[in-house]
Protein backbone atom coordinates (compact mmCIF):
# COMPACT_ATOMS: atom_id res chain seq x y z
CA UNK A 1 0.00 0.00 0.00
CA UNK A 2 1.40 3.36 -0.97
CA UNK A 3 2.69 5.86 1.53
CA UNK A 4 1.45 9.19 0.24
CA UNK A 5 0.18 12.38 1.81
CA UNK A 6 -3.49 13.06 2.42
CA UNK A 7 -5.39 15.37 0.12
CA UNK A 8 -8.96 16.09 -0.86
CA UNK A 9 -11.78 18.43 0.11
CA UNK A 10 -11.70 20.04 3.52
CA UNK A 11 -13.92 18.50 6.21
CA UNK A 12 -17.20 20.16 7.04
CA UNK A 13 -17.13 22.79 9.79
CA UNK A 14 -17.20 21.24 13.23
CA UNK A 15 -16.09 17.80 12.03
CA UNK A 16 -12.85 16.17 13.07
CA UNK A 17 -9.88 15.97 10.76
CA UNK A 18 -10.44 13.56 7.90
CA UNK A 19 -9.95 9.89 8.81
CA UNK A 20 -8.63 10.81 12.26
CA UNK A 21 -9.69 8.28 14.88
CA UNK A 22 -9.05 7.82 18.58
CA UNK A 23 -7.19 4.57 18.00
CA UNK A 24 -10.36 2.88 19.32
CA UNK A 25 -10.55 -0.47 21.03
CA UNK A 26 -8.28 -3.41 21.46
CA UNK A 27 -5.47 -4.37 19.16
CA UNK A 28 -3.64 -7.63 18.62
CA UNK A 29 -0.50 -7.65 16.48
CA UNK A 30 0.50 -10.61 14.34
CA UNK A 31 3.49 -9.25 12.49
CA UNK A 32 6.62 -11.09 11.43
CA UNK A 33 8.07 -13.13 14.28
CA UNK A 34 4.98 -12.83 16.49
CA UNK A 35 2.51 -15.45 17.61
CA UNK A 36 -1.10 -15.92 16.67
CA UNK A 37 -3.53 -17.95 18.74
CA UNK A 38 -4.57 -21.44 17.74
CA UNK A 39 -7.86 -23.26 17.20
CA UNK A 40 -8.88 -26.35 19.11
CA UNK A 41 -10.97 -28.12 16.50
CA UNK A 42 -12.71 -28.08 13.13
CA UNK A 43 -15.19 -25.38 12.25
CA UNK A 44 -18.81 -26.42 12.21
CA UNK A 45 -20.29 -29.26 10.26
CA UNK A 46 -17.77 -28.92 7.52
CA UNK A 47 -17.34 -31.28 4.60
CA UNK A 48 -14.17 -33.29 4.20
CA UNK A 49 -11.28 -31.11 3.07
CA UNK A 50 -10.60 -30.86 -0.61
CA UNK A 51 -7.28 -32.42 -1.57
CA UNK A 52 -5.43 -31.08 -4.61
CA UNK A 53 -4.83 -33.35 -7.56
CA UNK A 54 -1.09 -33.17 -6.87
CA UNK A 55 0.91 -32.48 -3.76
CA UNK A 56 2.28 -28.93 -3.74
CA UNK A 57 5.99 -28.21 -3.71
CA UNK A 58 7.97 -29.78 -0.91
CA UNK A 59 11.66 -29.62 -0.15
CA UNK A 60 14.17 -32.49 -0.39
CA UNK A 61 14.52 -34.87 2.52
CA UNK A 62 17.74 -33.29 3.71
CA UNK A 63 15.99 -29.95 4.07
CA UNK A 64 13.13 -31.53 5.99
CA UNK A 65 15.53 -33.29 8.35
CA UNK A 66 17.02 -29.97 9.36
CA UNK A 67 13.82 -29.05 11.26
CA UNK A 68 12.67 -32.34 12.78
CA UNK A 69 10.86 -30.73 15.71
CA UNK A 70 9.69 -27.45 14.19
CA UNK A 71 8.95 -28.01 10.49
CA UNK A 72 8.15 -25.05 8.26
CA UNK A 73 4.78 -24.74 6.52
CA UNK A 74 3.56 -22.36 3.83
CA UNK A 75 0.15 -21.16 2.64
CA UNK A 76 -0.39 -19.29 -0.60
CA UNK A 77 -3.64 -17.53 -1.51
CA UNK A 78 -4.05 -16.37 -5.11
CA UNK A 79 -7.16 -14.24 -5.26
CA UNK A 80 -8.79 -12.13 -7.93
CA UNK A 81 -6.74 -9.12 -6.87
CA UNK A 82 -3.87 -10.25 -4.65
CA UNK A 83 -1.21 -12.93 -4.37
CA UNK A 84 -0.30 -13.61 -0.74
CA UNK A 85 2.15 -16.05 0.84
CA UNK A 86 2.71 -16.85 4.50
CA UNK A 87 5.46 -19.13 5.84
CA UNK A 88 5.36 -20.20 9.48
CA UNK A 89 6.53 -22.74 12.05
CA UNK A 90 4.35 -24.34 14.74
CA UNK A 91 4.85 -23.12 18.29
CA UNK A 92 2.66 -25.25 20.54
CA UNK A 93 -0.98 -24.48 19.66
CA UNK A 94 0.20 -21.31 17.90
CA UNK A 95 2.59 -20.54 15.07
CA UNK A 96 5.38 -18.08 14.41
CA UNK A 97 5.54 -16.29 11.06
CA UNK A 98 8.99 -16.48 9.50
CA UNK A 99 8.33 -14.95 6.08
CA UNK A 100 5.53 -13.34 4.08
CA UNK A 101 4.86 -11.89 0.65
CA UNK A 102 2.00 -9.89 -0.86
CA UNK A 103 1.52 -8.33 -4.26
CA UNK A 104 -1.48 -6.91 -6.12
CA UNK A 105 -1.66 -8.83 -9.42
CA UNK A 106 -5.26 -8.14 -10.56
CA UNK A 107 -5.70 -11.63 -11.93
CA UNK A 108 -9.41 -10.99 -12.53
CA UNK A 109 -8.98 -7.73 -14.44
CA UNK A 110 -11.38 -7.79 -17.41
CA UNK A 111 -12.66 -11.25 -16.49
CA UNK A 112 -16.29 -10.20 -16.07
CA UNK A 113 -16.45 -8.94 -19.65
CA UNK A 114 -14.40 -11.60 -21.42
CA UNK A 115 -14.84 -14.67 -19.23
CA UNK A 116 -11.10 -15.23 -19.50
CA UNK A 117 -7.96 -14.44 -17.54
CA UNK A 118 -5.97 -12.14 -19.81
CA UNK A 119 -2.40 -12.85 -20.88
CA UNK A 120 -1.22 -9.71 -19.07
CA UNK A 121 -2.93 -10.79 -15.84
CA UNK A 122 -1.40 -14.26 -16.14
CA UNK A 123 2.05 -12.72 -16.61
CA UNK A 124 1.64 -10.56 -13.48
CA UNK A 125 0.50 -13.52 -11.41
CA UNK A 126 3.23 -15.86 -12.66
CA UNK A 127 5.88 -13.24 -11.86
CA UNK A 128 4.57 -12.99 -8.29
CA UNK A 129 4.28 -16.76 -7.93
CA UNK A 130 7.88 -17.21 -9.10
CA UNK A 131 8.95 -15.06 -6.14
CA UNK A 132 6.82 -17.24 -3.87
CA UNK A 133 8.39 -20.41 -5.26
CA UNK A 134 11.85 -19.02 -4.54
CA UNK A 135 10.83 -18.26 -0.94
CA UNK A 136 9.48 -21.79 -0.52
CA UNK A 137 12.83 -23.22 -1.60
CA UNK A 138 14.96 -20.85 0.45
CA UNK A 139 12.87 -21.36 3.59
CA UNK A 140 13.07 -25.16 3.18
CA UNK A 141 9.30 -25.55 3.51
CA UNK A 142 8.23 -29.01 4.61
CA UNK A 143 4.63 -28.78 3.41
CA UNK A 144 2.72 -26.14 1.49
CA UNK A 145 -0.69 -25.59 -0.01
CA UNK A 146 -1.53 -23.01 -2.68
CA UNK A 147 -5.18 -22.14 -3.25
CA UNK A 148 -6.89 -20.12 -5.97
CA UNK A 149 -10.32 -18.57 -5.62
CA UNK A 150 -12.98 -16.73 -7.64
CA UNK A 151 -11.01 -15.68 -10.73
CA UNK A 152 -9.86 -19.24 -11.41
CA UNK A 153 -13.29 -20.66 -10.54
CA UNK A 154 -14.98 -18.37 -13.05
CA UNK A 155 -12.51 -18.17 -15.94
CA UNK A 156 -12.98 -20.50 -18.90
CA UNK A 157 -9.19 -20.70 -19.14
CA UNK A 158 -8.66 -21.18 -15.42
CA UNK A 159 -7.25 -24.68 -15.87
CA UNK A 160 -4.92 -23.45 -18.60
CA UNK A 161 -3.58 -20.86 -16.17
CA UNK A 162 -3.15 -23.49 -13.42
CA UNK A 163 -1.13 -25.63 -15.83
CA UNK A 164 1.08 -22.69 -16.81
CA UNK A 165 1.79 -21.88 -13.15
CA UNK A 166 2.77 -25.48 -12.46
CA UNK A 167 5.03 -25.65 -15.51
CA UNK A 168 6.77 -22.31 -14.93
CA UNK A 169 7.02 -22.15 -11.13
CA UNK A 170 6.45 -25.69 -9.82
CA UNK A 171 3.53 -24.47 -7.68
CA UNK A 172 0.34 -26.53 -7.92
CA UNK A 173 -2.68 -24.29 -7.38
CA UNK A 174 -5.80 -25.89 -5.91
CA UNK A 175 -9.01 -24.15 -7.07
CA UNK A 176 -11.18 -24.22 -3.98
CA UNK A 177 -14.96 -23.86 -3.77
CA UNK A 178 -16.63 -20.74 -2.42
CA UNK A 179 -17.72 -22.77 0.62
CA UNK A 180 -14.18 -23.85 1.45
CA UNK A 181 -12.97 -20.29 0.88
CA UNK A 182 -15.46 -19.08 3.49
CA UNK A 183 -14.46 -21.81 5.96
CA UNK A 184 -10.75 -21.10 5.59
CA UNK A 185 -11.26 -17.37 6.09
CA UNK A 186 -13.21 -18.04 9.29
CA UNK A 187 -10.63 -20.52 10.54
CA UNK A 188 -7.91 -17.96 9.96
CA UNK A 189 -9.49 -14.93 11.63
CA UNK A 190 -12.27 -15.84 14.07
CA UNK A 191 -9.85 -15.58 17.01
CA UNK A 192 -10.19 -11.79 16.73
CA UNK A 193 -13.95 -11.81 17.20
CA UNK A 194 -15.04 -9.81 20.25
CA UNK A 195 -16.62 -11.92 23.01
CA UNK A 196 -20.37 -11.89 23.29
CA UNK A 197 -23.58 -13.90 23.14
CA UNK A 198 -25.50 -14.94 20.08
CA UNK A 199 -24.28 -15.46 16.52
CA UNK A 200 -21.66 -13.27 14.87
CA UNK A 201 -21.20 -12.34 11.22
CA UNK A 202 -17.76 -12.70 9.62
CA UNK A 203 -17.17 -11.42 6.09
CA UNK A 204 -14.39 -11.42 3.53
CA UNK A 205 -14.55 -8.84 0.73
CA UNK A 206 -12.35 -10.22 -2.03
CA UNK A 207 -11.53 -9.11 -5.53
CA UNK A 208 -14.08 -11.28 -7.31
CA UNK A 209 -16.52 -12.29 -4.59
CA UNK A 210 -17.64 -11.61 -1.03
CA UNK A 211 -18.19 -14.36 1.54
CA UNK A 212 -20.57 -13.94 4.48
CA UNK A 213 -20.51 -16.45 7.35
CA UNK A 214 -22.90 -16.55 10.31
CA UNK A 215 -21.03 -18.13 13.21
CA UNK A 216 -21.94 -19.59 16.59
CA UNK A 217 -18.93 -19.46 18.90
CA UNK A 218 -20.75 -20.24 22.14
CA UNK A 219 -19.23 -23.72 22.38
CA UNK A 220 -15.68 -24.94 22.33
CA UNK A 221 -15.34 -24.69 18.56
CA UNK A 222 -17.03 -22.20 16.26
CA UNK A 223 -19.90 -23.61 14.19
CA UNK A 224 -21.02 -22.19 10.86
CA UNK A 225 -24.79 -21.62 10.99
CA UNK A 226 -25.20 -20.17 7.51
CA UNK A 227 -23.06 -18.74 4.74
CA UNK A 228 -23.33 -17.01 1.38
CA UNK A 229 -20.91 -16.19 -1.41
CA UNK A 230 -21.87 -13.45 -3.88
CA UNK A 231 -20.02 -12.58 -7.11
CA UNK A 232 -19.27 -9.00 -6.11
CA UNK A 233 -15.78 -8.09 -4.98
CA UNK A 234 -13.77 -4.92 -5.42
CA UNK A 235 -12.66 -5.82 -8.96
CA UNK A 236 -15.96 -7.16 -10.31
CA UNK A 237 -18.02 -4.36 -8.77
CA UNK A 238 -15.66 -1.64 -9.99
CA UNK A 239 -15.78 -3.01 -13.52
CA UNK A 240 -19.59 -3.16 -13.38
CA UNK A 241 -19.99 0.44 -12.13
CA UNK A 242 -17.08 2.80 -12.78
CA UNK A 243 -16.52 5.42 -10.08
CA UNK A 244 -13.88 7.56 -11.76
CA UNK A 245 -15.90 10.59 -12.90
CA UNK A 246 -14.81 14.14 -12.09
CA UNK A 247 -18.49 15.02 -11.66
CA UNK A 248 -19.53 14.72 -7.97
CA UNK A 249 -23.13 13.92 -8.92
CA UNK A 250 -21.98 11.10 -11.18
CA UNK A 251 -19.86 9.69 -8.36
CA UNK A 252 -22.87 9.70 -6.03
CA UNK A 253 -24.96 7.91 -8.66
CA UNK A 254 -22.23 5.31 -9.29
CA UNK A 255 -21.86 4.59 -5.58
CA UNK A 256 -25.61 4.10 -5.18
CA UNK A 257 -25.62 1.77 -8.20
CA UNK A 258 -22.80 -0.26 -6.62
CA UNK A 259 -24.79 -0.59 -3.42
CA UNK A 260 -27.91 -1.70 -5.32
CA UNK A 261 -25.96 -4.48 -7.04
CA UNK A 262 -24.68 -5.74 -3.70
CA UNK A 263 -28.01 -5.31 -1.92
CA UNK A 264 -29.76 -7.47 -4.50
CA UNK A 265 -27.15 -10.22 -4.18
CA UNK A 266 -27.50 -10.23 -0.37
CA UNK A 267 -31.32 -10.56 -0.40
CA UNK A 268 -31.53 -14.33 0.05
CA UNK A 269 -28.99 -14.38 2.88
CA UNK A 270 -30.57 -11.35 4.57
CA UNK A 271 -33.99 -13.00 4.40
CA UNK A 272 -32.71 -16.26 5.92
CA UNK A 273 -31.00 -14.62 8.86
CA UNK A 274 -33.89 -12.25 9.53
CA UNK A 275 -36.32 -15.19 9.69
CA UNK A 276 -34.01 -17.21 11.92
CA UNK A 277 -33.08 -14.29 14.16
CA UNK A 278 -35.96 -11.83 13.85
CA UNK A 279 -35.57 -8.26 14.96
CA UNK A 280 -31.82 -8.16 15.64
CA UNK A 281 -30.78 -5.19 17.73
CA UNK A 282 -27.43 -3.51 17.32
CA UNK A 283 -26.30 -3.76 20.94
CA UNK A 284 -25.67 -7.51 20.96
CA UNK A 285 -24.51 -8.05 17.39
CA UNK A 286 -20.87 -8.75 16.53
CA UNK A 287 -19.19 -8.21 13.20
CA UNK A 288 -15.70 -9.12 11.97
CA UNK A 289 -14.20 -8.26 8.60
CA UNK A 290 -11.12 -9.62 6.87
CA UNK A 291 -10.00 -8.05 3.60
CA UNK A 292 -7.93 -5.30 2.07
CA UNK A 293 -11.02 -3.12 2.22
CA UNK A 294 -11.46 -3.22 5.99
CA UNK A 295 -7.74 -2.94 6.73
CA UNK A 296 -7.45 0.05 4.39
CA UNK A 297 -10.47 1.77 5.95
CA UNK A 298 -9.11 1.08 9.43
CA UNK A 299 -5.79 2.65 8.43
CA UNK A 300 -7.61 5.75 7.22
CA UNK A 301 -9.67 5.88 10.41
CA UNK A 302 -6.44 5.80 12.44
CA UNK A 303 -4.86 8.38 10.08
CA UNK A 304 -1.74 6.24 9.69
CA UNK A 305 1.07 7.71 7.55
CA UNK A 306 1.69 4.21 6.15
CA UNK A 307 0.16 0.80 6.69
CA UNK A 308 1.00 -0.77 10.05
CA UNK A 309 -0.39 -4.24 10.61
CA UNK A 310 0.31 -4.17 14.35
CA UNK A 311 -2.11 -1.25 14.71
CA UNK A 312 -4.81 -2.60 12.40
CA UNK A 313 -5.03 -6.35 13.03
CA UNK A 314 -7.33 -6.78 16.02
CA UNK A 315 -8.68 -3.23 15.98
CA UNK A 316 -12.26 -2.73 17.15
CA UNK A 317 -13.87 0.38 15.66
CA UNK A 318 -17.40 1.79 15.66
CA UNK A 319 -19.26 0.93 12.47
CA UNK A 320 -20.47 4.54 12.33
CA UNK A 321 -16.84 5.65 12.04
CA UNK A 322 -16.17 3.11 9.29
CA UNK A 323 -19.27 4.29 7.43
CA UNK A 324 -18.05 7.88 7.72
CA UNK A 325 -14.76 6.88 6.07
CA UNK A 326 -16.75 5.09 3.33
CA UNK A 327 -18.84 8.17 2.64
CA UNK A 328 -15.78 10.41 2.44
CA UNK A 329 -14.01 8.06 0.04
CA UNK A 330 -17.09 7.74 -2.15
CA UNK A 331 -17.32 11.54 -2.43
CA UNK A 332 -13.70 11.92 -3.59
CA UNK A 333 -12.37 11.86 -7.12
CA UNK A 334 -9.93 9.17 -8.20
CA UNK A 335 -7.00 11.59 -8.10
CA UNK A 336 -7.91 12.64 -4.55
CA UNK A 337 -8.05 9.03 -3.37
CA UNK A 338 -4.67 8.33 -4.97
CA UNK A 339 -3.09 10.88 -2.64
CA UNK A 340 -4.34 9.22 0.54
CA UNK A 341 -1.83 7.32 2.63
CA UNK A 342 -2.57 3.57 2.71
CA UNK A 343 -4.61 3.85 -0.51
CA UNK A 344 -2.36 5.16 -3.29
CA UNK A 345 -2.61 4.27 -6.96
CA UNK A 346 -2.91 0.51 -6.41
CA UNK A 347 -6.16 0.69 -4.47
CA UNK A 348 -7.63 4.08 -5.41
CA UNK A 349 -9.90 2.75 -8.15
CA UNK A 350 -11.06 -0.30 -6.14
CA UNK A 351 -11.57 0.94 -2.59
CA UNK A 352 -14.96 2.59 -3.24
CA UNK A 353 -16.44 -0.72 -4.37
CA UNK A 354 -15.26 -2.25 -1.11
CA UNK A 355 -16.98 0.58 0.75
CA UNK A 356 -20.26 -0.19 -1.04
CA UNK A 357 -20.05 -3.84 -0.01
CA UNK A 358 -19.20 -2.96 3.58
CA UNK A 359 -22.10 -0.54 3.94
CA UNK A 360 -24.57 -3.13 2.68
CA UNK A 361 -23.18 -5.67 5.15
CA UNK A 362 -23.68 -3.18 7.96
CA UNK A 363 -27.28 -2.71 6.83
CA UNK A 364 -28.16 -6.41 7.10
CA UNK A 365 -26.15 -6.93 10.32
CA UNK A 366 -26.22 -3.58 12.19
CA UNK A 367 -23.56 -4.27 14.80
CA UNK A 368 -22.34 -1.24 16.75
CA UNK A 369 -18.68 -2.06 16.15
CA UNK A 370 -16.49 -3.89 13.68
CA UNK A 371 -13.52 -6.12 14.48
CA UNK A 372 -10.77 -5.80 11.86
CA UNK A 373 -8.57 -8.73 10.82
CA UNK A 374 -5.44 -8.64 8.69
CA UNK A 375 -5.51 -12.42 8.37
CA UNK A 376 -7.73 -14.97 6.72
CA UNK A 377 -7.39 -17.75 4.16
CA UNK A 378 -3.62 -18.18 4.49
CA UNK A 379 -3.83 -18.54 8.25
CA UNK A 380 -6.72 -20.97 7.85
CA UNK A 381 -4.68 -23.12 5.46
CA UNK A 382 -1.73 -23.09 7.83
CA UNK A 383 -3.88 -24.24 10.74
CA UNK A 384 -5.33 -27.08 8.69
CA UNK A 385 -1.91 -28.35 7.63
CA UNK A 386 -0.33 -28.00 11.06
CA UNK A 387 -3.20 -29.80 12.74
CA UNK A 388 -3.13 -32.62 10.19
CA UNK A 389 0.64 -32.96 10.52
CA UNK A 390 0.45 -33.08 14.33
CA UNK A 391 -2.37 -35.64 14.33
CA UNK A 392 -1.23 -37.85 11.47
CA UNK A 393 2.50 -37.42 11.49
CA UNK A 394 2.66 -37.46 7.67
CA UNK A 395 4.05 -34.76 5.42
CA UNK A 396 3.09 -35.64 1.89
CA UNK A 397 -0.49 -34.60 1.11
CA UNK A 398 -0.35 -30.81 1.23
CA UNK A 399 -4.12 -30.62 1.66
CA UNK A 400 -4.54 -30.12 5.38
CA UNK A 401 -7.44 -31.58 7.28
Amino acid sequence: MADQGNSGPAPAPGSRRRFRGNGGGRRSGVGKGTRTSGVNGPIGRSPAPHAPAQAPMSVPDEGQARFPRRPTFAALDLGTNNCRLLIARPDGPDFIIVDAFSRIVRLGEGLAASGRISDAAMDRAVDALAICADKLRRRRVLLSRAVATEACRRAVNGREFIDRVRDETGIVLDIISAEEEARLAVLGCHQLLSPGEGPALIFDIGGGSTELVLLDDSGGDPVILDWQSVPWGVVTLTEAERHDSDDPCARVAAYEAMRRHVRTSFLAFADRISRRWPGPSGSGLRLLGTSGTVTTLASLFLDLPSYDRSKVDGLNVATSDMRAVCEQLASMSLSQREQLACVGRERADLVVAGCAVLEEICDIWPAPALDVADRGIREGVLRQMMRAHAQGGHTGSGAGA
